[in-house]
């Protein structure tokens, strides 16, 4: 595999998995585009860290998908926030996103003798 081929799956594996937590994190509860930053860092350990300009683009693609919807609220004195919650098709593709990961994972393990920490 040539270092641009190497790229270009790490990329596609960062993006897919910049979906999923986004997802996930909807399937809790609506959030904000911090605040789902926010979570992603503190349940990875900070492992995983996601600057809010960087996860606007993944927002805005996962609800032109229509797997979130988002919406404007105001409220006295704060400043107004969109907040994002996942539609029915976000679920559905939430589940067949966890399948994917946990066969590639499952296949991972079985080649590279990965254990669960």
């Amino acid at each position: 595999m040539s270092p641009a081929e190497y790229d270009e799956l790490t990329a596609a594996a960062r993006k897919g998995s910049a979906e999923m937590m986004v997802l996930a994190l909807l399937e809790e509860r609506e959030r904000h585009g911090y605040e789902i930053a926010k979570q992603i860092e503190a349940q990875s350990e900070s492992v995983l860290q996601f600057h809010v300009a960087s996860l606007y683009p993944v927002l805005y693609r996962l609800e032109g998908k229509g797997l979130v919807a988002g919406k404007w609220v105001e409220k006295a004195g704060v400043r107004r926030r969109r907040y994002y919650s996942l539609t029915d098709e976000g679920r559905a593709d939430l589940a067949k996103q966890r399948r994917g990961w946990k066969a590639f994972f499952s296949a991972l393990n079985r080649v590279a003798g990965l254990n669960h920490a």
